[in-house]
């Protein structure tokens, strides 16, 4: 989330700038007001406040000296209702104020490049396990980093050649866009995992984290993906014992029915309740406090997370982190899920575009003027993994209109495919200001100031393990369709130097 101060003090030079370079539309004059709205709202609700307590004092005072107060009770009976009126009133125009800037993209670094998609991304440099490191102007991008003496064939048809990689199976258990791996490629998988683990804990100084798969509502705020990409996320409802069809439920839905026949539809099920938040402080259901609250915890539901990403940075959400601790560097191999709404017919062939895949995530917490330079760390640490498996890369540094929605700057890594004769992105670090510490209120003391600030969350693949995966399998291939395996691998492997 943006500082408020730019919405309020000049929101039409915001929407400029927002236009400019992400090609964000902003109602700035819809900002305004609500802004104005509020403030009236707000100075009211503060002088109603203000009047009543001076009129509770006079009552007290009055009552004191024995005279009659029924005019003066009489008085702030009436401030009373129209304060409760003034602060629903002033917490609905926050709400709307809030909707907005909860879906409102960060702005751009000022080192970013202004662009409306990838065609103005910057290659900053090439890797070649032959060559090294080359800048964009001395890469000799007009050959292939990998050349063969025999026909490429892609990670799918490697893979199924030994019925290691399987996707009809896999359809047939879950549907499209999900694989099953078996055998040595189920094994040279796992290696690449663990690898990268110990190389980013042991060598790069981050600390092995392992976090839950499903994540609540407000972690998926914290980092952005709520309410913007709804679509995106997979969701589940989770039914407690006892609840759906259970005792608990039902003694619930029967007390409830005595109170407000109205309140419910239908007392069949969880999914008929129109609202059970109604019934909470109520004595009269202080029995089934437990079994409520289980279930507005399932109408709230839960999310599978898209990336470790989530859980990892809202380990910090609404806690003032130790500054002399910072940068707290984490990492964490975790399954990821995505709905992939909106890529029909993209990446439909094997394990490129997947629901469910793997990835090792770094994510580090800084303080303010750590997190350039944070940056250019986490960006290198997961360029290391491409090197230790000798994989030919490139960076890029994307342009405003290709970031994503809570970066302020972003490095993509992209490898070598050899069936594709393209590089594709593996790994995406970004530096996200104090954009998601904003929404998830994390914070620094600063001891200059003793003041609680905001600190800066990053975020990066350390890397996509089935992506890297890929990778391996097509620049490793051999002519009779046997897989090298990277030396850095072959501890993980047994010690073999091929699958086949």
């Amino acid at each position: 989330m943006l500082d408020p101060n730019l919405l309020r003090q000049n929101p039409e030079e915001l929407a400029r700038r927002l236009k400019v370079t992400r090609d964000y539309d902003l109602d700035a004059a819809q900002i305004e007001q609500l802004e104005i709205e509020r403030k009236r709202i707000q100075m009211r609700t503060q002088e109603l406040q203000s009047l009543r307590n001076t009129r509770s004092k006079a009552i007290g005072q009055a009552k004191a000296k024995g005279e009659d107060v029924s005019l003066l009770m009489a008085e702030v009976a009436g401030f009373g209702e129209e304060l409760k009126t003034s602060e629903v009133e002033l917490e609905r125009v926050r709400g709307e104020i809030d909707s907005i800037a909860l879906g409102i993209p960060n702005l751009p670094d000022d080192s970013v490049p202004v662009g409306e998609d990838e065609a103005k991304n910057e290659i900053r440099h090439y890797w070649h396990p032959t060559n090294g490191k080359k800048l964009p102007n001395d890469a000799g991008t007009e050959d292939p980093p990998v050349k063969f003496d025999f026909a490429v064939k892609d990670h799918v048809e490697l893979g199924a050649r030994n019925g290691w990689l399987d996707g009809d199976t896999a359809a047939k258990l879950s549907g499209a866009r999900f694989t099953v791996l078996r055998g040595q490629l189920a094994r040279l998988h796992r290696a690449l995992a663990q690898f990268m683990l110990d190389l980013h804990t042991e060598e790069h100084g981050y600390q092995e984290t392992n976090v839950p798969l499903l994540v609540n509502a407000e972690s998926m705020r914290g980092t952005g993906q709520l309410p913007k990409f709804k679509e995106d996320l997979f969701t589940t409802r989770l039914v407690p014992d006892g609840l759906q069809g259970g005792q608990p439920w039902f003694d619930v839905v029967n007390e409830a029915k005595k109170l407000d026949e109205k309140t419910l539809q239908n007392s069949s099920g969880i999914q008929h309740a129109v609202d059970p938040t109604w019934v909470l402080g109520r004595p009269e259901l202080e029995p089934y406090n437990k079994a409520l609250a289980a279930l507005l915890d399932l109408n709230e539901g839960k999310y599978l997370i898209p990336t470790s990403e989530v859980p990892l940075t809202n380990i910090v959400r609404n806690e003032i982190v130790d500054g002399s601790a910072m940068p707290l560097r984490m990492t964490a191999h975790s399954m990821c899920f995505r709905a992939e709404a909106g890529s029909h017919g993209r990446d439909t062939r094997g394990m490129i575009r997947q629901h469910q895949f793997e990835k090792v995530e770094l994510v580090s917490i800084a303080r303010p003027e750590q997190s350039d330079a944070e940056h250019e760390r986490m960006t290198r640490c997961a360029e290391v993994v491409l090197e230790k498996l000798q994989l030919p890369y490139r960076r890029i540094l994307l342009c405003s209109g290709d970031m994503g929605f809570a970066a302020t700057k972003t490095y993509d890594l992209e490898v070598w495919l050899p069936s594709q004769d393209t590089y594709r992105e593996i790994s995406s670090c970004s530096n996200c200001g104090d954009f998601q510490a904003r929404r998830m209120q994390a914070r620094w003391r600063n001891p200059a100031t003793g003041k609680p600030e905001l600190v800066h969350t990053l975020n990066g693949s350390g890397v996509a393990v089935g992506r890297a995966l890929i990778a391996v399998m097509e620049n490793y291939q051999n002519a009779d369709g046997t897989i090298g395996v990277p030396a850095v691998l072959r501890p993980y492997m047994g010690g073999i130097d091929r699958i086949a």
